[in-house]
């Protein structure tokens, strides 16, 4: 009884240490594998920018993830080994990131001389929208969303500053609201001028202007969702025949789990029968 106890408890502590291990093994290789072939098919270079909320093992505290210095480095990397004449494919979910990161990478797709695909399954918000305004199209699901890429300042919108300090006196204001409002006007007036820039691409002088202005100014909310049908009304390079196999890929990157799942259903297809039944 005791033996078969203690061959229990070692078949127990290597479910619980070794086999999340074995199935992340087994998910990169199948990404990678998945990926390959959707190079092949497409004659492409595809590129996976893909961020999942996650929850740190031993507290269960969620911890986000962003566009970073780290992601920015190893896209350059993949532009630069990349054939110039070839298509670019980026796969983006992302909530946004650092304005210097989404910088880099959407100077770096603009001067591709490649065609520049960015396809969008779901949501790239923010600094990912960024990255879309620099493609020679944006590939998105219908249901998919894009969002303003106006500047944040300390947590809080630049234009929001900037008008906080408008409607006090000066003699009001904590001198660190000052330097906040300082940062913000030359946070908007950068950022406007990089998506005038981007957009310029693909659009002429004043539409790029005038449409450069609209999504830096923070007409909306920082985290407002632009429909497919928004993002066409805006003038923007967008298509909803995005292939099958970019939904299928995203399967190979499950939202780590901590906690019981708020949504189930059928993993199988639901048709609806013709004719009587």
């Amino acid at each position: 009884m005791g033996n078969e106890f203690v061959s229990f408890f070692w078949v127990f502590i290597f479910i619980i240490f070794f086999l999340p291990l074995l199935q992340q093994k087994w998910l990169a290789y199948a990404r990678k594998k998945f990926i390959s072939k959707l190079e092949r098919d497409r004659g492409s270079r595809v590129i996976v920018l893909l961020h999942r909320q996650e929850f740190l093992s031993l507290f269960g505290f969620p911890f986000f993830k962003y566009i970073s210095i780290e992601d920015s480095e190893q896209i350059l990397r993949a532009i630069r080994k990349t054939d110039p004449q070839m298509p670019i494919d980026l796969i983006l979910h992302t909530p946004g990131g650092l304005v210097l990161a989404a910088t880099q990478i959407a100077n770096a797709l603009r001067k591709h001389p490649g065609q520049v695909n960015v396809i969008v399954p779901h949501y790239a918000m923010s600094g990912g929208t960024l990255l879309a305004l620099a493609a020679d199209q944006i590939i998105m699901s219908d249901t998919a969303v894009l969002g303003p890429v106006d500047p944040q300042i300390d947590r809080y919108p630049a234009v929001s500053i900037i008008k906080a300090v408008e409607q006090k006196p000066i003699s009001e204001i904590e001198d660190k609201t000052l330097i906040l409002a300082d940062q913000a006007k030359k946070a908007m007036s950068q950022m406007k001028v990089l998506v005038t820039n981007l957009l310029t691409k693909h659009m002429d002088a004043e539409a790029a202007k005038n449409l450069g202005e609209r999504l830096t100014s923070g007409e909306w909310t920082h985290d407002y969702p632009f429909t497919f049908e928004e993002a066409q009304g805006f003038g923007l390079k967008v298509s909803s025949d995005i292939p099958e196999m970019i939904l299928e890929l995203m399967e190979l990157y499950p939202q780590p789990t901590r906690r019981q799942a708020n949504v189930e259903y059928s993993p199988e297809e639901r048709r609806k029968k013709s004719g009587n039944s």
